[in-house]
């Protein structure tokens, strides 16, 4: 017999249901605000070696864009005395949106402000729940878009961005609070025997995610990731980053991804915030599309490259003002230094 989508839902207690009227318009991923320390050295990172496009800059910021991007900029790295993360980037569809999204988190008790961001249009500022600093806008200043423009193309070829993972200490109230406001959840990692998620997948613009949710202390950024065209590209950037002295700056990877089947790569940049490229992913906006569940272990087991590091686990980029706050738990995942132990 086959289960309803209302009886499939019922039975896994943690996953709430979708909202398929959310009380605003989130269209997907829009920017990452990074504070970093010495820009000239951040450029050479995110323009000569990773192959963003400058759209435009001063003495104190770059902004940044992938060469299938007509929006301003999907990356801003701003000159401050302490690496940080500013604010992670939301796109809502219209002006109208903004209004609903005001009235909205006003009504939730998440106190919204306007506030004025070059090459933006109005753009509303909101903390959510656990913290994480949000910017919304619908509109940005456009610029052309270079993906058949050969002659600009280098490094890793950043197409544009595509998603955020950011480390919480409760990652339950994340996946209530972002299905509130229309995410799908798209897949989910749950301890063996479990259905209380450990990983959360979120999407709004039909691809498996715009915002993953991770056990750990925080909130932190974790990444934020760049779709790139071809599989040579990862082993290309490996090369460069070797020639440009950015040989350690890869974290980890090449490798492919468990839930989700994308090839990967993480690196970070000269003031340790992390950046992930990838280059393939599946659709994910039918009504049908259930949340696919992986046990831990399954998921960790379908990688053919060895585990990550415990730093990949562990370290994220914190946000400014925003005090971490330690998980209950954090799955306990297997990291190199534990699958080398084991081996022994």
């Amino acid at each position: 017999m086959t289960m309803s989508r209302e009886s499939y839902l019922e039975c896994i207690v943690a996953i709430p249901k979708p909202n398929y009227n959310p009380p605003f318009n989130i269209t997907r991923a829009s920017h990452s605000v990074l504070h970093v320390k010495d820009l000239a050295k951040s450029r050479a990172f995110y323009v000569d070696l990773i192959g963003l496009i400058v759209s435009d800059e001063d003495k104190d910021t770059i902004y940044l864009r992938g060469v299938a991007e007509a929006c301003h900029h999907s990356l801003v790295l701003k000159r401050a005395g302490a690496p940080q993360s500013e604010r992670i980037g939301m796109r809502c569809f219209t002006e109208e949106d903004l209004e609903k999204a005001r009235h909205y988190f006003a009504k939730a008790g998440l106190p919204a402000q306007w506030v004025e961001r070059p090459y933006q249009g109005r753009t509303l500022h909101v903390s959510d729940p656990l913290g994480v600093p949000l910017e919304f806008c619908a509109t940005m200043t456009l610029k052309p878009r270079l993906l058949v423009t050969f002659e600009k193309h280098h490094g890793a070829v950043p197409h544009r961005i595509d998603h955020f993972q950011v480390l919480v200490p409760d990652v339950q109230r994340e996946l209530e609070f972002y299905t509130g406001l229309g995410f799908r959840l798209s897949e989910y990692i749950a301890a063996d025997g479990s259905d209380d998620p450990l990983f959360v997948f979120l999407q709004r613009k039909g691809n498996p995610h715009d915002i993953v949710f991770a056990p750990g202390s925080g909130p932190r950024l974790h990444h934020a990731a760049f779709s790139i065209p071809e599989s040579y590209h990862f082993f290309y950037v490996c090369d460069l980053a070797s020639n440009l002295g950015f040989a350690e700056n890869i974290e980890y990877g090449p490798g492919r991804h468990g839930p989700g089947l994308a090839l990967f790569i993480y690196m970070r940049d000269p003031d340790g915030h992390r950046i992930e490229l990838f280059n393939t992913h599946y659709q994910c906006m039918d009504i049908e599309d259930e949340p696919v569940r992986w046990d831990a272990s399954v998921a960790g087991k379908r990688r053919w490259q060895l585990p990550a590091r415990a730093m990949w686990f562990a370290e994220a980029s914190r946000f400014a003002g925003v005090e971490p706050r330690e998980p209950a738990h954090n799955g306990n995942p297997m990291t190199l230094e534990r699958y080398v132990g084991a081996a022994r």
